[in-house]
């Protein structure tokens, strides 16, 4: 550890001297002032817009904007790294595997505590940079930031706990050894609509189990990343274990290949949408990686007649609204049987109108931010639209909203069927399609026939209706009574194309490393 301290004092100084100079932010624009926001700016202290390369803030030969989704307005110039960055990332983290992986696990645990200490510390201007950048509501974005510190503070505790095995051999003079060994370079690419949780659920359990990282985060929010890279460094982080190549979506395709493709690299963590993780296989294919793919969902939230309403709509409300419908496990459709259906939908669009509010992320009143970017806006629509055609009722909402092109309406159809886009493909907004149905078989019919499954909700009061659904819905994840399943202490993922492997939990770290069998003979 002595030999990394040098290293260290040099990448801070080589930082200080190379770092970016900050544009100082855009005033709000005029969406974000028709919704009564305060200040959009971003957070100075922790707002850095270089690659972090071997521990040294790096500029590239060109930047690109990141902007307010809220407003439009642009928060400032980020570095566009190319496949050239990317390759100098992986070689610093390649380089500095080696020291870290050698590291006793207490040590490594101990500054991934640092690190998780620090969030904590900071975790209001952290939960403001995911705001302005991402457009999700403070208050969710200082969710956000406990639920990603978490990720860091778990797998500082299970880097002490990985075992290894010793296994009796049929051989009297043998001993047959199991070890766990760090994989090597993970490459880890991490979408929008988690900017920072994202990134702590590979990273936590790479690092702990003694992996070097190079994380490549999404075109739209990499001020998040960034900043964790600010603070790994102050956590002292040995330089070269967390590298960052912020790019573009034009270079995003090139830096992907390279992560996917460099020899040096051992492991790839992606999240993001199903297509996007098959072009990623098939780069990785070339070199047999290590890969875990978290990808798309489309998940079922089923109502059964034996449900509490009233916890089943707050459960909805819960599962379909966060972040504005902006996540994977999110609910896509909803199934209520026949003889609770209008009951539920006249309620459920009571709650829609009563409890969610529309606004710029900085208000204190808003729950549901914009949305990402135009094109998801028009997805929206899109859905809506082919929906409607095919006679679908629109209960509530049902259109852009007021504040600007990226804001929608959150929004309840009924008279829902499967053959609707909005029940084939994942909207990923703040759209409520409601189909009826009449029997349990139909039901599961119905959510199964997917060909992805990330996470599936049911609401029941019957025992044995609960087991039956639960162990048939082809889905990761299940929620019974629940519209929330997300922990730092469950394993999360999913099965057919929404991916491969698992997150979080005590599972999380075994995506990172090796079992390597020694046979001891002569004894």
């Amino acid at each position: 550890m002595a030999s990394l301290l040098p290293r260290r004092a040099a990448a801070f100084a080589a930082r200080r001297r190379r770092l970016l100079l900050l544009r100082p932010p855009a005033a709000p624009g005029p969406a974000a002032a028709r919704s009564g926001s305060g200040s959009g700016a971003l957070p100075g202290g922790l707002v850095r817009r270089g690659g972090l390369v071997g521990g040294r803030w790096l500029e590239a030969p060109a930047a690109f904007a990141v902007r307010d989704p809220a407003s439009g307005q642009e928060l400032g110039p980020v570095a566009d790294c190319g496949a050239a960055e990317a390759r100098e990332a992986v070689r610093a983290a390649h380089g500095a595997g080696a020291a870290w992986g050698r590291l006793p696990a207490k040590e490594r645990s101990g500054l991934l505590r640092r690190w998780y200490e620090l969030m904590v510390e900071r975790k209001d201007e952290l939960a403001a940079i995911i705001t302005a950048e991402n457009g999700k509501p403070l208050k969710e974005a200082q969710g956000e930031i406990l639920y990603s510190a978490s990720f860091l503070e778990w797998f500082a505790e299970e880097a002490r706990r990985v075992y290894g095995d010793v296994i009796p051999a049929s051989a009297k003079d043998r001993r047959i050894l199991v070890l766990k060994q760090p994989v090597g370079v993970a490459a880890i690419i991490t979408p929008w609509n988690f900017p920072s949780a994202m990134i702590t659920r590979k990273v936590g359990a790479a690092l702990a189990a003694g992996c070097t990282v190079v994380v490549k985060p999404a075109e739209d929010t990499p001020l998040s990343a960034l900043a964790l890279g600010e603070l790994a460094n102050q956590a002292g982080i040995p330089a070269g274990v967390y590298n960052v190549v912020p790019c573009s979506r034009q270079q995003a395709a090139a830096v992907g290949e390279v992560l996917c493709t460099d020899p040096l690299v051992a492991k790839i963590s992606f999240t993001g949408s199903t297509e996007t993780g098959k072009i990623l296989l098939k780069h990785a294919a070339g070199t047999v990686k290590r890969v875990s793919m978290e990808l798309g969902g489309h998940a079922p939230f089923i109502v059964f007649d034996s449900a509490d309403v009233d916890r089943a709509v707050a459960g909805a409300l819960a599962s379909k609204f966060r972040n504005s419908g902006q996540t994977c496990v999110c609910t896509n459709r909803f199934l209520v049987q026949k003889g609770i259906h209008d009951k539920f939908v006249e309620k459920f669009a009571k709650a829609i109108r009563s409890e969610l509010r529309v606004g710029n992320g900085f208000d204190a009143n808003t729950t549901q931010g914009p949305l990402i970017n135009e094109k998801a806006v028009e997805k929206v629509e899109r859905h809506i639209n082919d929906a409607v055609s095919q006679g679908a009722s629109v209960v509530t909402g049902g259109k852009r909203h007021s504040l600007g092109k990226n804001f929608f309406e959150p929004t309840l159809l009924s008279n829902v069927t499967t053959k609707m886009l909005c029940t084939q493909e994942e909207t990923f907004g703040p759209l409520a399609p409601v189909i009826k149905f009449e029997t349990e078989e139909e039901a599961i019919s119905i959510a199964n026939a997917a060909n992805v499954g990330l996470a599936g909700y049911f609401y029941s009061q019957d025992p044995a209706q609960i087991w039956r659904v639960a162990e048939q819905l082809e889905v990761g994840m299940v929620g019974v009574n629940e519209g929330i399943v997300s922990s730092v202490e469950s394993p999360f993922g999913g099965v057919k194309q929404s991916g491969l492997g698992r997150e979080g939990s005590k599972y999380g770290i075994d995506e990172y490393l090796e079992i390597k069998y020694v046979c001891f003979g002569g004894l």
